[in-house]
């Protein structure tokens, strides 16, 4: 392995950095990408029926703002536009968004998608940063910026002239964290500077880590740095696009937060492009586990994956936070002990302490049955705990000890979980339905004549037959 060939992401000289003190008092504006930036990195994408059933779904979440598409880039994508649009299955409190290049053809084509859309936003975005300047394109940073400024007043004008919609704008320099910060404040502002911005009006900075390429904290002070160099900043929505190359795109997200930004584009579970983009349902229930009103509704989990599965074809990680199967189960025999007493503490109380459960699964629809399971690994606090909340056993202390190791015995040799029902009736055969066995295993016999059964059933050393036997019960 080669490390050599890599060189480490320069920080951000930024003096006087507020963000590292800020905490997140209220939900940010959400913004679903899983439709286009979701949806494009699935194998086999959605068809129209599963998009509109995904739109949908992503209504009845709380989702205000949804990015559906790529209108110019397929007739797929046009034709799921315009369905919405036309089939009249867009909210009157819901935005939707579409994707444009800075290119006259697309952004014609976009608008046309969009005709008779009560409220959109027309997100445009062209590459920024260095790398792209050198490799992709070939250009300077003065024509990397008319490219931006060319789309924004092309929006600008086509906006009017379609006139019927409540267009609002948005621009993204893609690749931002790979940007020069000053430089990309140069284009950002150039930008606002063409759209206008107002009171009534606002329009959106979007800000992608379309690479994830540092630290969550060199992120933050990028957001920061721009929040505090963009013009008309009380007219700016900034917003967070982060992707999952470096496995930290929930936290790069929540220290931007912190740094300032307003707004999230993410999608649920992190679906996304290579390792994927930020994880929406994470950072929002991260946040509705601080005392903070996600305005999302994950209420009922078993559902929310049930439904991502169906349409993506993915699979839910089993320790997926907040939403795996096993997130909220126990099977190390500490653990359980410390959630059992817990648990039997909490009732009555304000706010929610249980040792090992960040959060109440049952606030997500989950019970509390699968909270402790039962293997090799577990201990007596667990069993109890099983037998206490399926069949109203209570066991006292000596009793959970010496039931404990059986359980543990058995587990560990049939190598396998045992569930309450077996448990349960382990118990029965241990102590309730008890059955001593007396078997005869050798004997040896010296006889007078007397008859063999009057000899053992005679009292002490009174029988003249001698008789030698192992009992084994």
């Amino acid at each position: 392995m080669d490390y050599k060939k890599y060189r480490a992401f320069p920080t951000v000289n930024l003096k006087g950095r507020k963000w590292p003190g800020n905490i997140i008092e209220k939900a940010p504006f959400w913004c679903s990408v899983d439709l286009r930036d979701g949806n494009q990195a699935l194998i086999r994408p959605m068809n129209l029926e599963k998009k509109i059933e995904f739109f949908k779904f992503l209504v009845s979440l709380g989702f205000k703002e949804i990015e559906i598409g790529f209108p110019a880039a397929s007739d797929t994508e046009f034709i799921f536009t315009r369905a919405l649009i036309e089939q009249g299955l867009i909210p009157d409190d819901v935005t939707i968004q579409v994707l444009t290049q800075s290119r006259e053809h697309i952004i014609k084509k976009t608008f046309e998608a969009l005709d008779g859309a009560k409220k959109s936003i027309v997100h445009l975005y062209n590459s920024t940063s260095t790398l792209q300047r050198d490799v992709v394109f070939n250009k300077n940073k003065d024509e990397i910026k008319e490219i931006a400024l060319f789309g924004a007043r092309m929006i600008v004008d086509l906006a009017k002239q379609f006139g019927r919609g409540n267009y609002i704008f948005e621009y993204s320099p893609e690749s931002f964290t790979g940007t020069e910060l000053g430089y990309a404040a140069e284009v950002c502002n150039a930008v606002i500077e063409v759209f206008e911005p107002s009171p009534d009006k606002k329009v959106i900075i979007n800000l992608p880590a379309t690479v994830e390429m540092s630290t969550p904290n060199v992120y933050a002070d990028q957001i920061e740095y721009m929040c505090n160099n963009l013009i008309n900043r009380e007219n700016v929505i900034v917003s967070l696009h982060a992707h999952n190359d470096r496995g930290t795109a929930v936290a790069a997200t929540e220290l931007a937060l912190m740094a300032g930004a307003d707004r999230v584009e993410g999608t649920i579970f992190g679906n996304g492009e290579r390792t994927g983009n930020a994880d929406i349902l994470s950072i929002a229930l991260n946040l509705y586990s601080q005392g903070v009103d996600p305005n999302l509704d994950f209420s009922n989990m078993d559902e929310v994956v049930r439904m991502y599965e169906d349409a993506t074809n993915l699979a839910v990680h089993p320790r997926h936070p907040y939403a795996g199967e096993l997130v909220y189960t126990a099977f190390s025999g500490s653990h359980q002990d410390a959630i059992k007493k817990g648990m039997q503490r909490v009732s009555g109380q304000q706010h929610w302490e249980v040792p090992y459960l960040p959060v109440d699964p049952k606030d997500f629809g989950r019970s509390y049955g699968p909270i402790i399971r039962i293997n090799s690994q577990s201990g007596k606090g667990g069993v109890s705990y099983i037998l206490e909340q399926n069949n109203g056993i209570i066991m006292p202390k000596a009793m959970q000890a010496d039931f404990g190791r059986i359980i543990t015995d058995i587990s560990d040799s049939t190598d396998k979980e045992l569930l309450p029902e077996e448990i349960y009736n382990i118990f029965r055969k241990t102590y309730v339905n008890y059955e001593a066995t007396l078997a005869l295993s050798s004997y040896n016999e010296v006889t007078n004549g007397e008859s063999m059964l009057a000899c053992m059933y005679s009292a002490g050393n009174k029988c003249s037959t001698a008789l030698h036997a192992d009992l084994l019960y």
